[in-house]
């Protein structure tokens, strides 16, 4: 027999004969679940799980909780609209009775399109209070592939921005289904999207809607979808318990309180905002809004309402950094950033920390509900030079608060020595992993392989403890039979006081079959700079087989979540070599 958490686990038989214990919750192949074997008087009958020592774990709760105990505090900002945590409250019942009353339930999809604002906030818990599902869309996305997860996520309506009524409009003709339409006004766009306004909608609900709490927290409370950057994207199904534990384990790494002032300068579609749009609510916080990245609206927001807390991808480091002095400010106080992906450069961490930024970096994937991984500070980095203590910021790091576990292993899923040296994969094991991709039981069987999920990146795991990335699998460069990190050698660029943004890839080389081939583009004020002035900077920063032997300038191919193009620019460099 065998004990299993959720409805979907797959019943596998074991031999619970063996002899050791510790055999106990390994099924035949590479497929696992989850046994209790209690034993003795802890097994008796009124030990057992009842109604009153179990709730599902849900981040549901975290509003009724904020709302109860600080129904008058200060909640959302939005331009100069406040909300309280009693008048979100409300108003996500309301859309959650709103939902239900349009038939919509346990296992339906309600898509959203929208920027970071209180709409989209809201989604995240009036959707999954009617029982629902939400997909978060990225803003960035074309028609064709708004059309592609509107229709494999069977979205049972949508809720749109009229900012984006072109996207809505012509992905909706691409998907060829009738899909019921909520709009959202944004104030500067009149064009009507046909749909139901989104105030008028919210109207139809009950502000004391009983909202049902869920059963099993292994319901899905979210889907995401991946960038796709080589194909149709995947969709990633999140639960009520990971949704739930990530985010607390977010907010105690992030130091957030009730006295937080958290700017939303990443996207709530990422990730679900790496769930922070739990996260904050959980402590009672106040969410700032941004409909749209800007250096200017980001200080000026800070300066107005003391923001204490934002989190952003590697551009917005260093969109703030290269900001034009004419709209930076200096702080009184520190704001706490947390950034993931690549690792910030040396000369970013210092100018932010000129201007009252204290930086956080972070490791996670979209399977992981955002960061898994987290550089966790140590004292001991206080009194080092900028470059060496920005080096062991730029690690990952350790595993984060609700992470299970977290290794770097070999092809025979060995774990590889912590030298700091030896590439292995990162390979990760939590509460806090999705439960799969929707309608893709391959890649999911793949993921899980060995019962750890595979990221696909390479690492190192040092003698400390501190996990760092040297690569993805498919982007190490192999040259003359030597491993090249590409991660490496962006940090040199990157180090460069007129580089602004690096990646680099694998070019053809007749001599060695592969070589660094770097994509570069220069700060604003950047002078004159050729290739051979690269170059020799590379060479006094790097290895000399590990300096690239081309050099391009110019803007570099991002995905619509941001991420640089590395298929795109390999193209690029095969099209150069020959």
């Amino acid at each position: 027999m065998c004990l299993t958490l959720g409805s979907v686990t797959r019943e596998l038989r074991l031999d619970l004969g063996r002899s050791s214990r510790e055999d106990v919750g390994e099924a035949r192949g590479s497929e696992r679940c989850i046994v209790s074997v209690i034993g003795g008087h802890y097994d008796a009958p009124h030990l057992a799980r009842v109604a009153a020592n179990f709730a599902a774990l849900t981040p549901l709760s975290f509003l009724a909780r904020a709302a109860a105990v600080y129904p008058d505090k200060l909640a959302v900002i939005d331009g100069d609209a406040r909300y309280s945590y009693g008048e979100i409250y409300a108003r996500c019942r309301r859309l959650a009775d709103a939902l239900q009353r349009r038939g919509i339930g346990p296992g339906d999809t309600v898509a959203v399109l929208a920027p970071n604002i209180p709409a989209l906030l809201e989604a995240h818990y009036g959707v999954p209070m009617a029982g629902a599902v939400l997909n978060a869309l990225n803003t960035r996305l074309d028609a064709r592939s708004v059309a592609f997860i509107l229709g494999h996520g069977q979205a049972k309506l949508l809720i749109a921005d009229r900012e984006f009524g072109p996207v809505v409009k012509a992905a909706l003709a691409e998907l060829g289904r009738p899909l019921p339409l909520v709009e959202i006004g944004d104030g500067q766009h009149a064009d009507t999207l046909g749909g139901t306004l989104y105030e008028t909608f919210l109207g139809e609900g009950d502000p004391a809607f009983d909202w049902p709490r869920p059963l099993d927290e292994w319901a899905p409370i979210t889907l995401n979808y991946t960038s796709g950057t080589t194909g149709n994207p995947k969709g990633v199904v999140y639960h009520h318990r990971g949704a739930f534990l990530n985010a607390l384990g977010n907010a105690i790494t992030f130091g957030l309180d009730r006295h937080s002032v958290y700017l939303w300068t990443l996207p709530m579609f990422h990730c679900n905002g790496w769930t922070y749009t739990w996260a904050v609510t959980a402590v009672a916080g106040t969410h700032v809004c941004l409909r749209r990245v800007d250096p200017a609206a980001i200080f000026g927001l800070i300066e107005k309402h003391r923001v204490t807390n934002l989190c952003g991808a590697p551009i917005v480091l260093n969109l703030l950094a290269h900001a034009p002095e004419a709209v930076k400010r200096r702080f009184d106080h520190i704001v706490e950033v947390a950034t993931g992906g690549a690792a910030p450069p040396s000369a970013v961490i210092r100018a932010m920390e000129e201007m009252g930024f204290r930086v956080t970096h972070l490791y996670g994937l979209t399977e992981s509900y955002g960061p898994s991984t987290v550089c966790a500070w140590q004292e001991a980095w206080e009194g080092l030079p900028i470059d060496e203590r920005a080096g062991r910021m730029a690690r990952q790091g350790v595993a984060s608060l609700t992470l299970g576990g977290q290794r770097v292993v070999d092809p025979a899923m060995a774990d590889v020595p912590a030298d700091g040296v030896t590439l292995g994969e990162l390979v990760l094991r939590s509460n806090t992993l999705m439960r799969g991709y929707l309608k893709n039981p391959r890649a999911t069987a793949e993921a899980f392989a060995e019962g750890w999920f595979h990221t696909g990146d390479l690492a190192v795991m040092h003698p400390d403890g501190y996990v760092e990335i040297k690569d993805r699998a498919k982007d190490i460069i192999i040259s003359g039979g030597e491993n090249i990190s590409s991660l490496e050698v962006e940090e040199a660029l990157y180090r460069h006081p007129h580089i602004m943004e690096a990646a680099v890839v694998a070019g053809p080389d007749p001599k060695w079959g592969e070589s660094p081939c770097a994509f570069v583009s220069l700060t604003p004020n950047a002078p004159p700079l050729s290739a051979a002035d690269i170059i020799a900077w590379c060479r006094a920063n790097l290895a000399h087989y590990k300096v690239p032997r081309t050099v391009v300038f110019g803007p570099l191919p991002k995905t619509s979540t941001g991420k640089v193009q590395k298929f795109d620019l390999r193209d690029r460099a095969k099209e150069l070599a020959s």
